[in-house]
């Protein structure tokens, strides 16, 4: 295996009902290893463990964001995420003369009921708001919450099954959406990179090598080239095999207005820099960081950090405009985000202190501030982006 160690020993064992749910998405994964022969790419293993129909990580029952949950996102850790979110939809929707803001995968609800209440602070409500969402749990978490915070504005939210047909003229925001994308792994070896694909034996799920493969020689002759060196022998990485095709149908859709991600990840140059040379394929399990995917099945989140190169050569490709780049702390700071800290009361003290708090979290280098980015990618949208007026970082792509 690539990885030695096993996170087992220092992670909580699942419940017995969470542990018969692992096994029966466990058992469709090595029945699909067996129709294949052995071997299932690492891509198609993440696709079953987060997106199985019903068993998948983002398609079952399991609460998986905030204190209860695996992760927190920025938007639960602060109000003030989406406040200045909304401060950068609110010109785009200006300049197009209204639209609509679309929400690819709305976690718990929480950033959609911040929009739309600093949207309509700002008099700049959007037409409808979408959320495209495939978990029902989830879904209905949403809609709860949503409910609860701005009943009001609900009859505005309407979720879809599916993109929307094209001619949408508005925003599509996408928060810790990219780095959930399915990836493919890959090892360099003497005779060339060879694929990291996902096996069984006789205690479970386990790491193959497989042989020389075109798509995956292709790929990282690819990222050498763009690099300009070679990567070394025994490295290991990911890219996303279909981000062009995701990318493509999201703009597919778009008319007019702008597509905004911010995610963890690097440009190309960082993101396999030689000293990166496991990967950057994390795992979270109820607030535990790890680096094995290949157990709890359908428990636990999997991730890989984004290229933001790979994400702009795509846009590129599918005739967008990128618009901007930045870390996130610039990009909030652009969107105002010390305007709003300032009209808190510091005589309220401990509400003071608590978003003061809440911006060292969303903004400080070792906390979300540089190892998350944002990345803007635009159609037919003549605006300078507020969020990267403080500092823009394309050159960096």
């Amino acid at each position: 295996m690539i990885l030695s160690s096993s996170p087992h020993d220092r992670l909580p064992a699942p419940d017995p009902a969470a542990a018969a749910h692992s096994a029966r998405l466990l058992e469709q994964i090595r029945a699909e290893i067996t129709a294949a022969g052995g071997a299932i790419s690492f891509a198609r293993f993440m696709d079953l463990a987060l997106y199985a129909p019903g068993l998948g990580y983002y398609r079952a029952g399991a609460r998986k964001f905030g204190p209860d949950g695996d992760f927190v996102t920025a938007p639960e850790l602060s109000p003030l995420f989406s406040r200045c979110l909304a401060r950068q939809c609110r010109p785009i929707l200006e300049a197009l003369g209204g639209g609509m803001l679309l929400e690819l995968g709305a976690g718990t609800g929480v950033m959609a009921a911040d929009l739309l209440r600093e949207l309509r602070a700002l008099d700049a409500l959007p037409e409808r708001y979408a959320i495209l969402e495939l978990s029902g749990e989830l879904r209905q978490r949403q809609h709860q919450t949503l409910a609860e915070r701005t009943p009001e504005l609900l009859d505005r939210v309407v979720w879809l099954d599916a993109l929307p047909d094209p001619g949408l003229r508005g925003v599509v925001l996408g928060n810790e959406v990219l780095d959930a994308l399915p990836v493919e792994r890959f090892r360099v070896t003497e005779a060339g990179p060879r694929r990291l694909a996902v096996g069984w034996n006789e205690t479970g799920l386990d790491w193959v090598e497989g042989d020389e493969d075109p798509e995956v020689t292709a790929a990282v002759a690819g990222i050498e080239q763009a690099l300009g060196w070679p990567l070394p022998l025994g490295y290991v990485s990911e890219y996303v095999p279909h981000l062009d095709a995701w990318l493509r149908a999201i703009a597919g859709t778009l008319a007019a207005g702008a597509l905004l991600f911010v995610d963890y990840g690097y440009p190309r140059r960082d993101y396999y820099h030689p000293e990166r040379a496991a990967g950057t394929l994390l795992c979270h399990y109820r607030h535990r960081v790890h680096d094995d995917p290949l157990i709890l099945p359908g428990l636990q989140d999997i991730t890989a950090s984004v290229d933001f190169t790979a994400v702009a050569d795509a846009a590129l490709a599918v005739g967008l405009e990128v618009a901007g780049y930045t870390a996130q702390n610039y990009f909030l700071f652009g969107c105002g985000l010390m305007e709003l800290l300032a009209e808190a009361d510091p005589a309220a003290t401990l509400r003071y202190l608590e978003q003061t708090r809440q911006v060292k979290l969303l903004t400080l280098p070792g906390e979300m501030g540089e190892r998350f980015q944002a990345i803007a990618l635009t159609r037919d949208l003549d605006l300078p982006l507020r969020g990267f007026t403080m500092r823009d970082e394309r050159g960096r792509l």
